[in-house]
C-alpha cells in the first residue's frame, strides 16, 4: 500500500501535526483520507477550513478505520490517549509517535498485544518542510513500517533510521539544533551591525549565508572542512575570523552543547518528561 492509499488519523492537531498533515497533502494524500482529533474546537475548525480534512473531538472516532495513526499529543497525555484509542485502533494499523521522550514500550503496553509502533523525533523546521527526523522501531515494527514512517516524514524533510537508544543523541543534535543555529544567525547579524550594516540587511545576509552554506554542503556531499578551506585564503579575512572563533572555543562549545542536550534528554526521559522541554504541540506560529 502506498502512502496515498493509507487512511491516516492524527491524535492531536497541534502545529507539528499540522506540518505533517500539510506535507502529506502536498505529497498527494487526499484530504478525505485524513482525520485529526483535537480537544479544541477552534483548532478543529482551523484544520478543517485550511486543509479540508475531517476532524473529531474524539480520539477513538478519529482512529476508527485508520491504517496509520500518528500520536501527536503532549508526552504527559500519551498514556491516556493510548488507552482511549486502544479498543478502536485497527489491528493492522501502524502507530507512529512523535511524543518526545515516551518509549515505544510505554505505548505498546497500552495498546493491543502485537501493536506495531514506530517512534520519531522530528524538529521544528518540519514546519517549513525542511525538517530532520529520526525514526526508531518498537518491538513489533518491521522494515515496511519504518519505510512508511520514512515516507510520512520524507514529506517534510530528511528522515534517517536509528535504534531507539539513539534518539537521545538525535534530540541533542537535530532536535535542539535549530536553537543553536538561530543563536549563530543572531550572532552573525549582530556582528554585521557592529561592523556597520543596517539590522535588516545584516539579518538577511546572515540567514542566507547559513541557508546557502548548508545547501552547498548538502548538494556537494563534501566534508565541511574541505568547503571551509576553499573560502580561506592565506593571510585573508576568513582565516582572521576563524582564528577568533577557534580561540573562543566555538567548535568545542557546539560539540559539548550536543552532548549536554543528549544527556539531559536521557535524564528527562528517565523522569518521564519531554526531552526537549516542551510538548510535541509546539508553539510556533501556524
Amino acid at each position: 500500500m502506498g502512502l496515498s492509499e493509507e487512511r491516516i488519523a492524527f491524535v492531536g492537531g497541534g502545529n507539528m501535526a499540522e506540518a505533517l498533515l500539510a506535507g502529506l497533502l502536498e505529497a498527494g494524500v487526499a484530504p478525505e483520507r485524513i482525520c485529526a482529533s483535537d480537544p479544541s474546537a477552534s483548532r478543529r475548525d482551523h484544520l478543517a477550513a485550511r486543509h479540508g480534512v475531517a476532524v473529531s473531538a474524539s480520539n477513538a472516532a478519529a482512529v476508527a478505520g485508520a491504517t496509520l495513526v500518528v500520536l501527536a499529543v503532549k508526552p504527559s497525555v500519551v498514556v491516556p490517549a493510548c488507552r482511549e484509542i486502544a479498543a478502536a485502533v485497527a489491528s493492522e494499523a501502524l502507530v507512529l509517535s512523535i511524543a518526545a521522550g515516551v518509549p515505544t514500550a510505554t505505548i505498546e503496553a497500552e495498546l493491543p498485544e502485537g501493536a506495531r509502533v514506530v517512534r520519531a523525533m522530528p524538529n521544528t523546521p518540519a514546519l517549513v518542510q525542511a525538517g530532520a527526523t529520526a525514526v526508531a522501531p518498537g518491538h513489533a515494527a518491521g522494515d515496511a513500517d519504518l519505510a512508511l514512517a520514512e515516507a510520512v516524514f520524507g514529506a517534510v524533510g530528511l528522515t534517517v533510521r536509528v535504534p531507539e537508544s539513539g534518539l537521545d543523541a538525535v534530540t541533542g543534535l537535530s532536535g535542539s539544533g535549530p536553537a543553536y543555529v538561530m543563536l549563530m544567525i543572531e550572532a552573525l547579524a549582530d556582528g554585521g551591525v557592529k561592523a556597520g550594516l543596517p539590522r535588516d540587511v545584516a539579518q538577511a545576509l546572515a540567514t542566507q549565508t547559513v541557508l546557502g552554506s548548508a545547501e552547498l554542503q548538502r548538494q556537494t556531499g563534501e566534508h565541511p572542512a574541505v568547503l571551509k578551506d576553499r573560502v580561506t585564503s592565506p593571510g585573508g579575512t576568513t582565516i582572521a575570523g576563524l582564528a577568533v572563533l577557534e580561540a573562543a572555543g566555538l567548535r568545542g562549545a557546539l560539540l559539548e552543547a550536543v552532548v549536554a542536550a543528549a544527556e539531559r534528554s536521557r535524564e528527562l526521559g528517565r523522569a518521564g518528561s519531554s526531552p526537549v522541554g516542551q510538548s510535541t504541540d509546539r508553539k510556533e506560529p501556524s
